[in-house]
């Protein structure tokens, strides 16, 4: 998430603020098992999706609140740079 984070920091030149990194990322970070066994299509697919990239811009605009400063385990390779 601090990755994601990091990378929203540079929406100004790429316009991928949390709200399109949500977009982008929610379907991989938070998989719904439902939608893929019952093979959801249009609406209800859309609204499951629709829900998980809220949830995924949430964290992202609360990550500090959420995980706080220390860095996260196992994540020693991304140094200070991810703000971690």
């Amino acid at each position: 998430m601090r990755h994601l984070l990091h990378m929203a920091s540079y929406s100004s030149q790429t316009n991928m603020h949390a709200r399109n990194l949500a977009i982008v990322w929610a379907p991989n970070l938070l998989r719904s098992k439902d939608i893929e066994a019952t093979g959801f299509n249009g609406t209800a697919a859309f609204m499951e999706v629709r829900v998980q990239s809220i949830v995924v811009e949430f964290i992202l605009t609360h990550v500090e609140q959420l995980f706080g400063d220390a860095p996260l385990r196992g994540t020693s390779w991304l140094g200070t740079g991810y703000g971690g």
